[in-house]
């Protein structure tokens, strides 16, 4: 689950983390006490959008204004301008993709006097099961292209679980960003909060871009992006609160009531597969054969019947989507209720696109025969490589 930049800086906020001043604000009529209250001189109005590269982004509306979605404001007049040409328009990033997505929330935060900009964040390294710190002096950014371009201005370390973080961890990151003196100890006083914050909350990703040196000898948290992990939000139900649906698609958002693994995606063929792996597979064997998926749909090892057609009907509410394809290997995941589940969802919603289904795995032989009688127009399948050509050539007409 991820949050907004206001949301995520409040809560590091709890754990001592320094961050500047700032007000959220959702109506253009708010902004003008919003700037009064924090006394400026200067200040910056920040879109609320769940995508980075808000700054070099552009508004689709011509009256946004074309500067980005991240403004500087010399004026409580610029404040109120600058609001009312954000809010509600759609703004498009790197990572929103063309659609872009629409800005419903301004963060309206004191300016700050910056001597330096580095970048710091706190994930978790799968290959060690470890919390690791990543650290460039490249603040300010994409990662990505530091990277690609510069892979030795960026430095890793991880923590164990077992000691936590050590005063080792704290120095080697003031290292890594050439800090001394008091700039040392307050990165490493940084580095026990933000470890406290990352595993105190279950999260997944805490990215901090810019982290920087003020004039006056300061770190400070200028950006922060978090992201939660999903299965751990039973522990933290005020957290859970903080979820914003707007900023998620509607399927995905239906497709988590039912406990459904489901992304959508770009193509045309709908896949519901049981299990991440094999749903990987079948994504690229779609792909393999020249047409698009349309989403990543993993319905799990112990689905029940309700939980198949709930799936099968997300799948069918996207327009895109001009087949679907049904791949299950059933191990705990029965194929007769794989089945059944298909042919509940079929009848509640009708089927107006091909459909191809390959089951095998336990009670193979009873979901084969279940899809057979139903008297549905179904291709059945042998394997996958059978089933990817099956509904490819069923989507091309062929």
């Amino acid at each position: 689950m991820n949050i907004h930049e206001y949301q995520a800086k409040a809560l590091l906020k709890t754990y001592g983390v320094p961050i500047s001043k700032g007000v959220p604000i959702m109506r253009p009529e708010d902004a003008e006490a919003a700037a009064n209250e924090l006394g400026g001189p200067v200040w910056v109005v920040k879109s609320q959008i769940h995508a980075g590269g808000r700054g070099k982004g552009k508004f689709k509306e011509a009256d946004a204004g074309e500067q980005g979605g991240v403004r500087l404001a010399r004026s409580v007049d610029e404040v109120k301008t600058f609001a009312s040409q954000m809010l509600g328009k759609t703004l498009v990033t790197k990572q929103t993709g063309p659609a872009g997505k629409q800005v419903n929330r301004l963060y309206i935060e004191e300016g700050s006097a910056i001597d330096k900009e580095f970048y710091l964040s706190a994930l978790v390294d799968r290959e060690t099961g470890h919390v690791a710190f990543v650290v460039s002096t490249e603040g300010g950014m994409d990662i990505e292209e530091v990277a690609h371009s510069t892979p030795e201005k960026i430095v890793t370390l991880t923590v164990d679980p077992v000691t936590g973080v050590m005063p080792h961890h704290g120095r080697s990151v003031a290292k890594a960003l050439k800090l001394t003196g008091d700039l040392a100890k307050q990165a490493a006083s940084l580095v026990d909060q933000l470890y406290a914050a990352f595993v105190g909350m279950d999260m997944s990703m805490l990215e901090i871009n810019p982290l920087i040196v003020t004039k006056d000898g300061n770190l400070r948290v200028l950006d922060a992006k978090v992201s939660f992990d999903s299965n751990a939000l039973y522990r933290h139900p005020d957290l859970a609160d903080l979820r914003d649906l707007t900023e998620e698609d509607e399927k995905e958002i239906e497709a988590s009531k039912y406990d459904l693994a489901y992304i959508a995606l770009d193509g045309t063929i709908g896949c519901m597969v049981n299990g991440a792996g094999l749903a990987m597979a079948t994504l690229d064997i779609i792909k393999l054969y020249g047409e698009e998926p349309a989403n990543f749909l993993d319905v799990g090892g112990g689905a029940s019947e309700e939980k198949v057609t709930a799936a099968f009907k997300i799948i069918t509410a996207d327009p895109q989507v001009k087949g679907i394809l049904v791949n299950i290997f059933g191990g705990i995941m029965k194929c007769d209720v794989i089945a059944n589940g298909v042919i509940a969802a079929v009848k509640a919603v009708g089927l107006s696109v091909p459909l191809v289904v390959r089951l095998e795995g336990t009670n193979v032989e009873e979901g084969k025969k279940i899809i057979a009688e139903s008297g549905l127009n179904v291709l059945p399948a042998d394997d996958l490589d059978d089933a990817a050509q099956k509904i490819v050539a069923a989507v091309k007409g062929n």
